[in-house]
């Protein structure tokens, strides 16, 4: 009855293991993922840098499964190519043997200097604990949440690593563990599916190989059973990101999935084959029978991905090339933003912050097209261009279909998005992105009433021209405003909308009044007034959307802002702001000004 217990200790430990290395994991990527896109997009053609790359990469975040499936993302988004990718792969593979090497301290013994005890995992793991936990809750400088989840999680993973090791230990005595690898070490083929099944249902080669070495502490693993374990990990693990890699993805992402499982495969074969032949040599007598232990089995794993690395690299175009074949392109029209679009990739989602990333490339592109779109709106207005006409609804179905796939990536990416940093963006995000595809709507709508005064052979007055050409320069600026606001999350920037929106309200009521009083005096036809009118609605509207970006952006930034923003808005309106107040009356003059200038006017 007591194996029952020690198992469930056994297993207890290996949960806190596999939690602590999801946790540490997880929390490096968060704190380093931010530039791993700009850092892993600047790979050369140079497959050497490609594959240090990869193997740095891997050493931070402690995951070779998070490494390949941000490559295959960025891959899939055309930032890198293929070619490009597969260094990163075999580069990949090699760090995720740093995990071992670190876990190998289990060997440091209990009679080590004093200096070594600090390194012992049993004084390792509460230290961790500690600091992890006092920069949790005594500490708030900038990412000492992220730093000490790194250290708890460090704790934890060493915690279930002295359970497991103890848990083994008893079940040892019952011999249970010999028997187990010594029909293990008769069967070779049976120890390579129990590495490569556990690796598929872990996830995780990196945690696989730290089981292997927390048993070697107590049970005696020799080498000729440990070695086939650690090549069937290999396919186990590689299968998992394959899997990732197709999920919703284009060719070429998938494509990095199948050259790391035929990278994977080329590497067994290759071990096991130069083992078998040094071996009927007589080269491994002394080791074959030898008892592993956790060093052993952590360099082991090394040599293996180190030799496979320098052999295989120099043919990995080669497994590019046959990848091109098994998956090969389906023809079909490119759309103008396929490659923003690609970016959307769900394999991005365990890692928010480059998530994020792609999806401000395509917000980018929507406030760009929007706002090119309403300059060239109000340019036909004075001359009307069918072409250009054309263009503005070509590129308005690509705003909305930019719209639609944002949203539907937001809303998937949510489940994921646990930060409050990353919370405040999503936020942003959802907010902005209908605003930009309100202003393209508001650009068609221009355009529109460009068509139909064309169409009706119907022309604005001299002085309604004038009114537009300042109600232009006006939405102009504060459109410039909200582009820097948005691309630097510039509060400033953000702050000038407000008074020039408020701005814009006194122009057009200004405008609307002038309207009125030629058409009493017979100045201007009925049909282009009601198109005058409509125009300056929209400038209106343009100018509402603009202020609803500003107010966003500063609520990203300052997230007290984010439950008050309408009285926010109020107390500026209401001339509790002294900036806001300055900058409001040194706009209306400007543009009241302009207006007098070119009409001639005299303004109260």
């Amino acid at each position: 009855m007591n194996y029952v217990f020690n198992l469930i200790s056994l297993l207890g430990g290996l949960a806190l293991f596999l939690y602590g290395m999801r946790l540490m994991g997880n929390s490096l990527k968060e704190g380093q993922s931010g530039t791993l896109k700009v850092i892993m997009g600047k790979v050369t053609d140079n497959p050497l840098k490609a594959f240090i790359l990869g193997l740095l990469v891997t050493a931070v975040i402690q995951s070779s499964t998070a490494t390949i499936v941000i490559t295959s993302g960025l891959v899939a988004a055309g930032i890198i190519s293929l070619n490009q990718s597969l260094g990163i792969i075999v580069g990949a593979n090699l760090g995720t043997t740093v995990t071992g090497q670190i876990i190998r301290l289990l060997d440091v013994s209990g009679d080590a200097s004093v200096v070594l005890k600090f390194f012992q995992p049993s004084t390792l793991a509460p230290i961790a604990l500690i600091l992890g936990v006092a920069l949790i809750m005594f500490f708030k400088f900038k990412k000492s949440d992220n730093i000490g989840n790194i250290a708890v999680g460090f704790g934890i993973l060493f915690t279930g690593l002295l359970n497991m090791t103890a848990a083994v230990g008893v079940l040892k005595e019952s011999g249970i563990i010999d028997k187990l690898f010594m029909g293990l070490g008769n069967n070779p083929v049976l120890g390579y599916v129990v590495g490569a099944g556990v690796a598929f249902a872990l996830q995780s080669s990196s945690a696989t190989i730290g089981i292997l070495q927390a048993i070697s502490t107590a049970g005696d693993i020799p080498f000729k059973v440990a070695y086939v374990i650690i090549v069937g990990v290999y396919l186990g693990d590689c299968v998992t990101t394959a899997i990732v890699c197709s999920i919703g993805a284009k060719n070429d992402s998938k494509r990095v999935g199948l050259v790391n499982i035929m990278y994977n495969l080329a590497k067994t074969f290759l071990v096991i084959i130069v083992i078998f032949i040094v071996h009927r040599l007589g080269f491994l007598e002394r080791l074959w029978d030898m008892r592993m232990t956790s060093g052993s089995i952590a360099n082991t794993n090394t040599v293996f991905n180190l030799a496979c690395a320098l052999i295989i690299l120099p043919f990995m175009k080669l497994l590019g090339n046959v990848s091109r074949k098994i998956v090969k392109d389906e023809a079909k029209p490119a759309g103008k933003y396929d490659e923003k679009i690609a970016a959307l990739n769900p394999v991005f989602f365990n890692t928010p912050a480059i998530a994020f990333g792609s999806c401000y490339e395509c917000l980018d592109v929507m406030l760009h097209s929007s706002i090119s779109n309403i300059e060239k709106s109000m340019g036909i207005l004075e001359k009307f261009d069918e072409k250009i006409f054309d263009e503005i609804n070509e590129e308005e179905e690509n705003i909305d279909h930019l719209t639609d796939c944002v949203d539907t990536y937001l809303i998937d990416l949510s489940p994921h998005v646990n930060e409050d940093v990353h919370v405040r963006i999503m936020t942003e995000y959802h907010k902005v992105v209908k605003e930009f595809e309100r202003l393209g709507d508001h650009a068609v709508k221009i355009a529109d009433n460009a068509k139909e005064l064309f169409d009706d052979d119907t022309v604005f007055s001299e002085q309604a021209l004038s009114e537009l050409s300042v109600a232009f320069d006006l939405t102009k600026k504060i459109l410039d405003h909200t582009v820097i606001a948005f691309e630097r999350r510039d509060i400033e920037a953000a702050r000038h909308i407000e008074p020039l929106e408020e701005v814009m309200d006194d122009l057009v009521n200004m405008l609307h009044d002038n309207h009125l009083s030629r058409l009493r005096e017979g100045n201007c036809s009925v049909r282009a007034g009601i198109v005058f009118l409509d125009i300056l609605s929209n400038l209106e509207r343009i100018a509402d959307i603009c202020s609803n970006i500003g107010v966003a952006i500063v609520a990203r930034v300052n997230p007290a802002t984010a439950s008050l923003a309408h009285t926010y808005i109020s107390t500026l309106h209401q001339g509790g702001d002294s900036a806001f107040n300055e900058e409001y009356i040194a706009a209306h003059s400007e543009y009241f000004g302009k207006l007098s200038d070119e009409n001639g006017l005299q303004l109260n």
